[in-house]
């Protein structure tokens, strides 16, 4: 089945425009869906966010970001859930397809990623109530292993999908190509993530050869080596209909280059390299 076309994750062009000059850009090209980050939609402002996405007659995605459920004490950990309801309420409030969770990795000074995981568990399970009041699904994001002390101690697929198994309806997944095209059993895994029904967004960009910051260095769909086409087919096969959603931290080259330029490459690049 066709997709719905091109999302743009707002922090491709966070460098270039606050939330409302993004938006009304996005419109300019044509472009019908974003996933706008929470510290924009803090500096624009919750109300003023949510009327000019409503104007403009977009579709939002998904909202980033939620999780880093890890803290090393119960006051932290409980800080983490108050802070991820509140943005459920913000997602709810601009309309987001779903709350996307990059979980958090190990807490400061520990060694024990089991604990860490079960740290996510019980945290997710804590705002999961909030979550449906609210008709906001949660979307884990597994991330690249090079981001499991820091940022993700869930960085595989698989992984993910057996988070939300325990956890139950309204969890699923955020497949980013960038964190998961590595892995050996990604068409198992998608697989898998169809047939429960578990796709709730994906994300799109490239892996460039050299990656010069573990961060800031993602490249444009087509500059990289990863096989764009062939993750969409796996991803389309397993019945995800929805839009592509690009997201691209790019310090030394496209948060450099005139939002109009980066937003023409993008849908350029999805016609040409996906």
């Amino acid at each position: 089945m066709p997709n719905k076309g091109l999302s743009i994750n707002l922090a491709t062009v966070r460098q270039q425009w606050n939330l409302g000059e993004a938006v009304e850009a996005c419109a300019r090209h044509g472009i019908r869906a974003i996933d706008p980050w929470r510290d924009q939609v803090a500096a624009f402002g919750l109300s003023e966010s949510a009327k000019v996405i409503k104007d403009h007659g977009m579709d939002v995605t998904g909202y980033c970001r939620g999780g880093m459920f890890p803290e090393p004490d119960a006051a932290g950990r409980q800080a983490a859930i108050d802070d991820n309801r509140r943005a459920l309420d913000e997602a709810a409030t601009i309309g987001a397809e779903c709350l996307v969770l990059v979980v958090g990795g190990l807490p400061k000074g520990s060694r024990d990623i089991v604990a860490a995981r079960e740290m996510v568990a019980e945290g997710m399970a804590a705002i999961l109530p909030h979550a449906r009041a609210a008709k906001v699904p949660l979307a884990i994001e597994p991330l690249h292993p090079m981001y499991a002390g820091d940022r993700a101690c869930v960085n595989t697929l698989g992984q993910a999908l057996d988070l939300c198994e325990r956890l139950g309806p309204d969890v699923g997944v955020a497949i980013d190509a960038y964190h998961v095209w590595w892995d050996s059993d990604l068409a198992n895994q998608i697989a898998r993530a169809g047939r429960e029904n578990r796709i709730f967004a994906y994300h799109i960009c490239d892996w460039l050869i050299p990656t010069k910051d573990m961060l800031l260095d993602r490249g444009m769909m087509g500059d990289g080596v990863i096989d764009l086409p062939a993750v969409a087919r796996m991803i389309e096969d397993a019945g995800f209909t929805g839009y592509h959603e690009v997201e691209i931290f790019s310090s030394e080259d496209w948060w450099k280059k005139p939002g109009d330029e980066v937003l023409k490459t993008c849908l350029e690049r999805f016609s040409t390299a996906c």
